[in-house]
């Protein structure tokens, strides 16, 4: 399906869009379409998060913020695990195509949908791409597709043997030296953001089963960076939830090991998601959900499947 994708995106003005928040891996992704492909624009609705940015202005790429997605004769979808990811004003069109690396949701089913969830980023899924459509890949792009290989797989510590063996193909095929890659990721943390940590950490509520914790806390912003924080303290997985008006949103992370065990917070995010009416979808162990509810419920649902599973393997 790669090569139809490619031969499809040779042809017509093609609209890309993001999830909210949007990350380096879908940033990386963007800019290798808009750079590798005609008629590419490339849309952030929900905006880019903190290390995107930095890595947009340094690659002097400026993603917009609206389009008008009927002027386009094609629109694509990267790195999205679902439609509800997308911006709230964003319709649609009937068919898309959709390229991610998340767990296969059914959602996306109609569309020209490839997803791959062997991968741990989705910009090992373009490279593959922009290799099948013999397109030609600046240095540039090699550096944003090396950065979302990089936080995608948490800095390699999740990483596997194809992720490495694509990311020293690149490197080697384009004279990338490791460190530019982590110039472009390694930011200081900012001060609203350690806030929110110990924030995180005075709100935390975590219950036991045998040697295993599982964590929970209510916050107002950075909720995955909180979630990280929490796992360095000692949980085994943290949910983090924040609320805004009536709708929440709520960050899952996972030590590598309890995924070892059989544990997929995307799957078990999804499950929730199911029963209450929101959206929810991610990896193994890292996972996101959002709807409209009440964020502290949601967020004891998530603790309880999370118990049970450790229950499960006593």
């Amino acid at each position: 399906m790669l090569a139809d994708i490619g031969a499809e995106l040779r042809q017509g003005s093609k609209l890309v869009l993001l999830h909210g928040n949007a990350d380096p891996d879908a940033l990386g992704c963007a800019y290798a379409l808009y750079s590798c492909f005609p008629q590419v624009t490339v849309v952030t609705p929900g905006g880019l998060d903190r290390v995107s940015k930095v890595i947009a202005e340094k690659l002097g790429f400026l993603p917009k913020e609206l389009a008008d997605v009927a002027a386009f004769d094609k629109v694509v979808v990267l790195d999205t695990s679902s439609p509800d990811q997308l911006a709230p004003m964003v319709s649609l069109p009937q068919r898309c195509i959709v390229v991610d690396h998340h767990a296969h949701n059914a959602r996306w089913d109609g569309h020209m949908y490839y997803c791959d969830e062997s991968k741990r980023s989705c910009a090992e899924i373009v490279y593959q791409l922009l290799k099948v459509s013999k397109a030609k890949m600046s240095r540039d792009v090699g550096l944003a597709l090396l950065t979302g290989m990089l936080t995608d797989s948490g800095h390699f510590k999740f990483a596997t043997p194809s992720l490495l063996q694509t990311f020293a193909e690149i490197m080697e095929s384009h004279q990338i030296e490791i460190d530019e890659v982590y110039d472009l990721v390694d930011l200081e943390q900012d001060i609203s953001e350690r806030i929110s940590q110990l924030k995180g950490a005075q709100r935390m509520r975590f219950e036991r089963v045998g040697d295993r914790l599982v964590a929970i806390s209510l916050g107002s912003a950075y909720e995955s960076s909180v979630c990280k924080a929490l796992l360095a303290m000692g949980a085994d997985i943290a949910f983090v939830g924040s609320q805004r008006g009536e709708q929440f949103r709520v960050s899952a992370r996972a030590r590598m090991d309890v995924v070892r065990m059989g544990l997929h917070l995307g799957k078990l995010l999804e499950d929730v998601g199911t029963e209450t009416m929101s959206d929810g979808g991610g990896h193994g162990g890292a996972a996101g959900l959002m709807g409209v509810g009440d964020v502290e419920a949601i967020l004891n649902m998530c603790m309880s499947r999370g118990l049970d599973f450790f229950r499960r393997r006593r």
